[in-house]
């Protein structure tokens, strides 16, 4: 059954924060969740319905769900999964999802060759996949098995003529603003100076801004922010001192603080246990 009305509607930018050390985002939630809404990202998803039953929403199709679904969504493809639940209904636990950059695994395809494999599958997913039989089974397993996957478990969801419907000047101003944020992660980044850019007022720009994105202005920087020194406590030697100052703060307690809040550890702390973990792979 097609939904070109639902198809249309503006779906929310969903903005996909990996653990520094990782290349793929995994995660359980329950329903209803924030983020179990119309929505879209750059990131390839797939996701597992554990228990429950209801409509998945992909583009412009529309199709029934129950336990055991297991679907992989393409970039930029809006998305939700509704269950048929009371309105004072809970579901715990009812989705897994793995969020990953199919380009950045495409790229490795120059020294991992068997990884062209997943071109066609990838391009595929632009229109959602829906999987079934043995392939959808082997769920905690889809990573290994999906580009062996059988034609005859694969279903195409969004038809070939569906066009996302998404806002082009949301998807300009959070182009410009996160253009802004990334090159000043080592510099004061003020609300205000990126706000007279979009020609919007402050109060305006933190509404847009924690709609589409569902943080405030200043929590979305701390979090790239103590990414950023996570990556650099990982990847190099340099003094926490000297972190501190490249992602952009000038105060070391500051620092420690809003690392501790975003990471539940110490900086001095979160580096001991990086390379105790790394002795132990050894």
């Amino acid at each position: 059954m097609k939904g070109r009305q639902l198809g249309e509607r503006t779906s929310d930018l969903e903005v996909i924060l990996n653990e520094p050390q990782h290349s793929f985002r995994w995660y359980e939630h329950d329903y209803p969740y924030p983020l179990a809404r119309w929505n879209h990202h750059p990131e390839l998803e797939i996701h597992l319905i554990r228990q429950g039953n209801g409509k998945l929403l992909a583009g412009d199709y529309i199709g029934h769900f129950g336990p055991g679904h297991v679907a992989l969504m393409g970039p930029g493809l809006p998305h939700d999964w509704i269950s048929d639940l009371a309105l004072d209904q809970h579901m715990a636990g009812r989705d897994v999802v793995l969020q990953f950059d199919g380009e950045a695994l495409l790229r490795l395809c120059e020294t991992l060759p068997e990884l062209g494999e997943l071109q066609f599958l990838f391009s595929q997913a632009r229109q959602g996949i829906g999987f079934s039989g043995e392939t959808a089974c082997s769920a905690a397993h889809l990573l290994e098995t999906l580009a062996q996957a059988g034609a005859d478990e694969i279903r195409i969801l969004a038809s070939l003529q569906y066009a996302p419907m998404l806002d082009s000047l949301t998807t300009e101003r959070m182009n410009r603003i996160f253009d802004y944020i990334l090159g000043n992660l080592a510099r004061e980044i003020r609300l205000s100076v990126i706000a007279q850019r979009l020609q919007m007022s402050e109060p305006a720009f933190s509404r847009f801004f924690k709609r589409t994105t569902g943080h405030t202005f200043v929590e979305l920087i701390r979090k790239l922010r103590i990414q950023l020194a996570c990556r650099l406590l990982l990847q190099s030697q340099q003094p926490i001192a000297e972190i501190c100052l490249e992602v952009g703060y000038g105060n070391l307690s500051n620092f420690n603080r809003h690392f501790r809040h975003e990471m539940h550890t110490t900086p001095s702390e979160y580096r001991k246990q990086l390379a105790l973990h790394s002795i132990i792979r050894k």
